[in-house]
């Protein structure tokens, strides 16, 4: 049975700055490290923060705990266009090519 959920597209994307809209971070930014389309969330760079307790590997040769990001689901987070201030993002044609911009601004996202 085919995915669905995989040819959909979102408003965030791996590598856009957002802003935490709810849970414990709420308000702060960060940048999108990466996405998972069939969750539905995204893991921002140094936000939501847990501790995983590990077993020694050859990375941690003691083991122990380990602070890492959690996933964030995509409805919690809010584009921030280069101004600085969140935003909406729309979608529109370009030179026959769709292109994502911001409706605060009006400006074309790269």
């Amino acid at each position: 049975m085919k995915d669905k959920k995989k040819n959909i597209k979102f408003h965030i994307k791996k590598g856009d700055t957002v802003k935490i809209l709810s849970g414990n971070d709420k308000g702060d930014t960060g940048t999108v490290l990466s996405v998972d389309r069939r969750k539905y969330r995204a893991i921002v760079e140094g936000e939501n923060m847990i501790k995983k307790h590990t077993k020694p590997n050859s990375e941690f040769p003691d083991g122990g705990i380990v602070d890492k990001e959690a996933s964030i689901h995509i409805s919690n987070l809010m584009y921030v266009d280069s101004a600085g201030t969140p935003s909406r993002i729309g979608r529109k044609v370009v030179d026959n090519k769709i292109v994502r911009y911001s409706k605060k601004t009006g400006d074309i996202i790269e």
